[in-house]
């Protein structure tokens, strides 16, 4: 299972890494999701450890996209790395095979969930980069297996209303910026 997750476990680093980057003064600032600051980008990614957690323990999720910066009060990096190391106790072999519901496709492992998750700490560190005037390069392997979880997830985010539509990406775009097109990001935003 530790191959499974070595994706995961990278998308998670690169987040941390852009939420070290961000000064004392920078999370107040606008991110490119819409009415959210860097601080609410943080405190949602955050929040979504405590998802993880909460499914690998069959515990109560907290709610993930409402104030998000309510999960990230105080010293962000803290905060994260707080939440990251709760959520990896809980995440045994037992509970990574536990069966959870997967976007109304059925259930699935938690183990396989998280091989698509990569998808939530990548964009949202694109996000977080942009918001805090870093520029962010994501891992090319993680942008293609992200690409195909983000071509299943899309639509059921965009009817909830939860994704923009999708932007058209420029003539011969790398994977990256088709990626954060197709999410509705304007990878020239910042």
């Amino acid at each position: 299972m530790a191959q499974k997750l070595s994706g995961y476990h990278r998308a998670l680093d690169l987040f941390e890494g852009v939420v070290g980057g961000v000064p004392r003064d920078g999370w107040d600032a606008a991110s490119p999701c819409e009415g959210w600051t860097a601080r609410d980008v943080a405190g949602h990614v955050i929040a979504g450890q405590h998802m993880i957690r909460a499914l690998a323990t069959g515990g109560t999720a907290p709610e993930t996209d409402q104030e998000p910066g309510r999960h990230c009060v105080g010293d962000a990096l803290l905060a994260w790395r707080s939440a990251r190391k709760d959520c990896e106790a809980a995440l045994t072999p037992e509970a990574l095979r536990r069966p959870i519901p997967f976007a109304g496709l059925g259930e699935l492992p938690l183990g396989d969930y998280l091989g698509g998750y990569i998808l939530e700490p990548l964009v949202h560190a694109w996000d977080l980069g942009r918001a805090a005037g870093q520029r962010v390069r994501l891992d090319p392997d993680l942008v293609h297996h992200a690409f195909a979880t983000a071509h299943v997830v899309a639509g059921p985010l965009r009817r909830a209303g939860r994704l923009g539509p999708a932007l058209p990406a420029p003539p011969r775009a790398d994977e990256q910026t088709r990626l954060l097109a197709f999410l509705g990001r304007d990878p020239d935003h910042g």
